[in-house]
């Protein structure tokens, strides 16, 4: 690196640290095999399919995970539908539309013991989101999730309607809300996120050594870059870094680099052995049925080895799938568990067929 230029990174903030994945070495984990995951299959179908109240869950998106003490997990989504499930494996319309179901931009869902229960705020008759809007043109989208200091902190996408249209709409900011683990309903304090730099952060976090690796997404529509930052410590309110197009750390999101292409809006880096693994569904195509797998000697890249690890059998006609990410805390006959999600571009598909909205969870077999 010219001295000047050196002299230059320091001034302005960055941190010059050079890019050492090219040089250092790892055993690279081999891909043996993908297969159901049963019990997370059944556990969800259950729950969404029984009537015991009429107010829980019976399919959303999003999907992320984080493991709380006293080991209950808990299920972060998005857009979620709240109700009762036909005996022909139908849903009634939502509220707005003449029906009975609920629908919220966001919820949670809190396992123990292999039971579900959801979290939402408001009454059974009059549930609200656990991320309530600042009003009726803006909502939340969840990202990942992290445990700071005895607090959940969950990443969430602020969006905003801007016109009648029924595609006026857009990103605003990213935020973090913090809530007990024992009080989910609503958060103790929402913060605001870096948001200048035109990324959505917290497509998936990452604890490694010291530092909580922070992944985003630049979201050009067809192409979509992955950036990466990362904070001291557990707590996504610290100093932020940003690795840089030169492989630098930066304390100015400005300076945040595109490290690569073809991740989706969510996506996973997971320790496997002695690398990373990048998990996303595969944007490189529109509509991509394939999930795919990369492979890193750093939690930053550069990911490399494309290997496709699963094929989703749902995808064809009106039903696409999107946002594969890995659960690393859930570990099951020492295989990664992977989810994604099913959505249709025919809005009725979802009050038709109640299977359709839900997340599909996979396993995936490595040789590390």
């Amino acid at each position: 690196m010219p001295r000047l230029l050196f002299l230059a990174m320091i001034l302005l903030g960055v941190a010059v640290v050079p890019h050492q994945a090219s040089a250092l070495s790892c055993e690279r984990p081999a891909f043996q095999g993908s297969s159901t995951n049963t019990r997370l299959t059944s556990l969800f179908t259950h729950y969404g399919n029984d009537n015991d109240r009429l107010d829980d869950w019976t399919g959303a998106d999003g999907t992320y995970s984080l493991r709380l003490p006293g080991g209950k997990e808990l299920w972060v989504f998005s857009d979620t539908f709240l109700g009762q499930v036909n005996p022909d494996g139908s849903r009634p319309p939502t509220h707005e539309e003449g029906g009975t179901t609920a629908f919220l931009n966001n919820s949670f869902a809190v396992e123990r013991h292999g039971r579900l229960v959801t979290i939402h705020d408001g009454t059974a008759e009059a549930p609200k989101a656990v991320m309530p809007p600042r009003d009726g043109k803006h909502w939340y989208w969840a990202g990942d999730a992290t445990l700071a200091g005895g607090v959940v902190e969950v990443t969430y996408q602020e969006y905003e309607r801007f016109g009648a249209g029924a595609w006026d709409w857009r990103r605003h900011r990213n935020v973090v809300a913090r809530f007990s683990p024992g009080r989910l309903r609503r958060p103790l304090s929402v913060h605001p996120l870096p948001s200048v730099r035109g990324v959505a952060w917290a497509a998936g976090l990452h604890r490694d050594g010291r530092h909580t690796y922070v992944y985003g997404v630049e979201d050009h529509g067809s192409t979509k870059y992955m950036h990466v930052a990362r904070v001291e410590g557990r707590s996504l309110l610290g100093r932020w870094e940003y690795l840089t197009a030169a492989g630098a750390w930066s304390a100015h999101e400005a300076d945040s680099g595109r490290v690569m292409d073809g991740v989706a809006n969510e996506y996973s880096v997971s320790r496997v052995g002695d690398a990373y693994l990048l998990i996303t569904h595969d944007t490189t195509e529109a509509l991509s049925a394939r999930i795919v797998a990369y492979t890193s000697c750093t939690p930053y890249g550069p990911f490399t080895g494309k290997t496709v690890v699963h094929t989703t059998p749902e995808t064809g006609g009106n039903i696409f799938t999107y946002n594969a990410h890995a659960h690393p805390e859930i570990r099951e006959g020492g295989k990664l568990v992977i989810s994604y999600n099913v959505n249709s571009f025919v809005d009725t598909d979802h009050y038709r067929d109640v299977t359709i909205y839900r997340p599909r969870f996979v396993n995936l077999s490595f040789r590390s």
